[in-house]
């Protein structure tokens, strides 16, 4: 079935179009929304921009919508995107890295039943230590790009998720509640390297904004 992948940059959206190309789909497209708002319901924003470098390690054409993020607004121009997605690409579908945001998941859902298409879920209701470690098993090369929750501090910002990272994350939930995919905006990622990339993305520079125990660094990638 050709799909469009609703695409942040983020470990969740690409693991997710991994699995849909494992599963014999094919990716005709990806669809980014960069939000204005870095507080939108519904879009991923640090380093967002940087998908279209990794569309083009992936070989996969992108569309790129800018919104306001104002809250249901947004979703109009996700609904125009996906449209010209079906218009260009002719998709049947659109996958989502979707784990456990209903609000996310139910509002795609609508705009899928609207528009007649497919909505694909495969991350849906994952144990994330689970998500976490098939990532490291699939060879997935991840940083972290922003934090927004405590005891988090600028110090995690460029970590990347391997074993170790799992083991402090395991221990933070237990102690802090943090959710170890970071499903309650604990944190953002962003994919450098995957199955899915002709080649690896390297860090061109970065800029590190923040207080406390919210941050965000901004990637450059070539």
């Amino acid at each position: 079935m050709k799909l469009a992948l609703l695409f942040s940059g983020g470990k969740d959206s690409t693991f997710a179009g991994y699995l849909a190309k494992k599963y014999n789909h094919e990716i005709s497209c990806l669809i980014t929304i960069a939000s204005k708002n870095k507080e939108s319901y519904m879009f991923h924003t640090p380093s967002i921009n940087q998908t279209k470098n990794q569309a083009k390690a992936m070989n996969i054409p992108i569309i790129l919508l800018e919104t306001k993020g104002e809250k249901e607004e947004e979703l109009k121009d996700l609904e125009k995107a996906i449209k010209q997605a079906i218009k260009k690409y002719k998709i049947q579908g659109v996958i989502t890295g979707a784990v456990e945001s209903v609000y996310q998941s139910l509002r795609i859902q609508k705009i899928c039943n609207k528009l007649k298409i497919e909505c694909f879920n495969p991350l849906w209701q994952k144990n994330q230590i689970e998500l976490l470690e098939d990532l490291i098993k699939n060879k997935f090369g991840i940083i972290i790009t922003g934090v927004a929750a405590y005891p988090l501090n600028e110090k995690w910002l460029g970590r990347k998720i391997d074993k170790k990272f799992i083991k402090e994350i395991k221990e933070l939930n237990k102690k802090y509640k943090i959710n170890p995919a970071g499903e309650g905006g604990e944190f953002e990622t962003l994919v450098l390297n995957c199955p899915l990339f002709k080649n690896k993305l390297n860090i061109l520079n970065k800029k590190i904004s923040g207080e406390k125990n919210t941050w965000n660094s901004e990637v450059n990638l070539k």
